[in-house]
């Protein structure tokens, strides 16, 4: 089954709403008319609203970094899914390392974030990954395969055919390091055999992203392998010169 090459921008804690105008207009008038690349930006919360307005027309979508696990209530500073849908969000990027690390979010809260998204309407992009250490100790599937599978736990097939998965060694992000190819597409390989265990369909349907220092120079090597479905590009995704060129590389 072919699955859709997908490239997401995770601008993480970066781009006021003026910034987010300017970068998203520059995407706007580089963006390919016939391209069948799914191109998603995912600016921070105070910038959603101006970027859902400036991408009416365009055939890029619009992502959030998070969302709440809770529909509504005395949460404060959370954002619910309904609030995302607002203001024009389609995807939503749940579990990424940073919230792992930096916010002590795990694979039980992950589970009901990626509830509430699937049950809300929006697409999760559903990150996992280890770190150096993990790596190190031979830990690596292990680790993934629990936060895949802990993650999807109780997910209907029906929500499961609507996630977008994300591989991001963490070792990688940030720091300058990549994932060979080669290294990549065995991680990558290994989730889809994972995903098997679940349903052999949504396997083979799932869009598995990598995610870890990818710039347009790796990218073309990354995108060869047959796992590998796109990229959730960080820093490289605040250039629209060097965004572009990753999406030309799929």
């Amino acid at each position: 089954m072919s699955r859709p090459k997908i490239i997401a921008g995770n601008w993480k804690m970066n781009c006021t709403p003026a910034e987010t105008k300017e970068l998203i207009t520059s995407l706007i008038a580089s963006e390919k008319s016939e391209s069948e690349i799914v191109t998603i930006v995912c600016p921070p919360f105070t910038s959603l609203s101006v970027a859902s307005e400036l991408l009416s027309e365009s055939s890029i979508k619009l992502g959030a970094q998070n969302l709440s696990e809770h529909e509504s209530g005395a949460y404060t500073a959370e954002i619910s899914a309904g609030m995302l849908i607002a203001a024009g969000v389609k995807y939503v990027i749940i579990g990424h390392s940073e919230r792992r690390q930096y916010y002590h979010e795990n694979d039980s809260l992950i589970n009901a974030k990626l509830k509430a998204a699937l049950n809300n309407g929006l697409l999760p992009i559903f990150c996992v990954g280890e770190s150096l250490k993990e790596r190190e100790a031979g830990k690596s599937q292990k680790v993934v395969s629990g936060q895949l599978l802990n993650g999807m736990d109780g997910l209907s097939l029906e929500n499961m055919r609507n996630l977008t998965v994300a591989y991001e060694p963490v070792w990688a992000i940030g720091s300058g390091k990549t994932a060979t190819p080669k290294m990549a597409q065995d991680m990558h390989k290994y989730i889809r055999e994972n995903l098997a265990k679940i349903e052999p369909a949504i396997a083979s349907s799932t869009p598995i992203l990598y995610g870890g220092s990818v710039k347009a120079d790796n990218a073309v090597g990354l995108f060869s392998q047959p796992d590998i479905d796109g990229a959730l590009v960080g820093g490289a995704s605040l250039s629209a010169d060097s965004f572009m060129k990753i999406i030309e590389a799929a």
